[in-house]
């Protein structure tokens, strides 16, 4: 399935983009976003996009930089172009469609692949690796609380036996069964019974919650005031992380009340869009 940007006219408008600007997409990933963005500038503008994923696919533009790193790392990779202030900035969390389509990356069930879900798989502890050392508690709390599944001790638990019985599990598909025979979902449950346990390990894995806290705040230290900061989440944890920042930072006035949605036409051309969520907020003064 090719990645289709998700509210794309919404966040460009939610940017408010100036052609002669300076924005960030934190979130480069197939690019839609961006060339939306890049199509807004004028000559004299610029865009800074980052990706922690190094297939991320790059724009040929000269009003273009790809960075190859987690949107985290946002103000140290602006210091190094020599980028003390930006005009907005825009995050699609997530994973991308094509990140899905790629078995071997392990982020989802649908296919057999080694259990890694990194989304930069030159760095850090794969998913399996992950199982593989953390204790039946650890493994249950993560489970809870990044994937809100209430059959989390269950699961915790199969994983250790097998782990203890010489059998870890490091594939998508073991993975997958071990979910759904601990779940005991019906069959006709409307989502499959491992994904909020693989959305767990994902969120775990990458730190996804951490490194969010981290961009929103480099985010808004950058943003020069007038300016924009927009988020596009895509479940609770993130949207809840975005509304609390975006009403009590003082640096941040929320422009939006509720979260705008995808309409009908979207939702029906582009099913991703069905649990996107946008925020904005407008980069305030605050003073010394």
């Amino acid at each position: 399935m090719a990645h289709v940007a998700v509210l794309a006219r919404e966040s460009l408008e939610a940017l408010a983009v100036r052609p002669d600007g300076t924005y960030v997409d934190a979130t480069f990933g197939a690019g839609g976003h961006a060339a939306l963005v890049l199509a807004a500038l004028g000559p004299a503008g610029r865009l800074v996009a980052f990706d922690a994923d190094p297939s991320a696919r790059a724009l040929a533009d000269p009003r273009f930089t790809l960075v190859h790193a987690n949107f985290r790392e946002l103000a140290v990779r602006l210091d190094a172009l020599a980028i003390v202030a930006v005009d907005g900035v825009l995050f699609d969390l997530g994973v991308s469609s094509m990140q899905f389509d790629e078995a071997e990356r392990g982020f989802s069930f649908r296919a057999a692949a080694p259990l890694d879900m990194r989304m930069d798989p030159s760095h850090g502890e794969s998913a399996a690796d992950f199982l593989a050392t953390r204790d039946e508690h650890e493994l249950a709390d993560v489970i809870y609380r990044y994937g809100e599944e209430r059959a989390s001790r269950r699961i915790a638990r199969a994983i250790v036996a097998l782990r203890e019985a010489g059998t870890p599990v490091r594939d998508t598909l073991d993975l997958a069964g071990v979910v759904a025979r601990a779940v005991r979902a019906p069959a006709h449950a409307r989502i499959h019974p491992a994904t909020r346990t693989f959305q767990a390990l994902r969120i775990a894995v990458n730190d996804e919650l951490g490194a969010l806290r981290d961009g929103l705040d480099a985010a808004l230290a950058r943003t020069t005031p007038g300016g924009r900061v927009a988020v596009i989440s895509f479940h609770s944890l993130e949207d809840r992380i975005v509304k609390h920042t975006f009403r009590e930072d003082p640096r941040a006035r929320a422009v939006t009340r509720k979260p705008i949605v995808a309409g009908d036409a979207e939702l029906s051309s582009n099913p991703r869009a069905r649990s996107a969520k946008l925020r904005v907020a407008e980069r305030v003064e605050v003073a010394a």
